[in-house]
């Protein structure tokens, strides 16, 4: 399933990022999205706040999208 049908605060492992943008990818790989790597969903609003390792990041639906967990 993408990052938008996650639930807020349980913790995910990312199984890959599907997205034929390499700009996108290149995007998600230096916030540390990349396959193993843990992910939670702190918030969901228009944006979806995601904490990664020790950082939160704002990302949008698109991006969100592309991350599978």
């Amino acid at each position: 399933m993408s990052l938008n049908e996650a639930e807020l605060q349980k913790e995910y492992v990312i199984n890959s990022i599907c997205t034929n943008d390499d700009e996108m990818q290149s995007f998600l790989f230096s916030l540390g999205c990349y396959s193993g790597e843990k992910i939670t969903v702190v918030d969901k609003k228009n944006n979806l706040v995601v904490s990664i390792k020790d950082a939160r990041y704002n990302i949008d639906k698109e991006l969100a999208q592309a991350i599978l967990v």
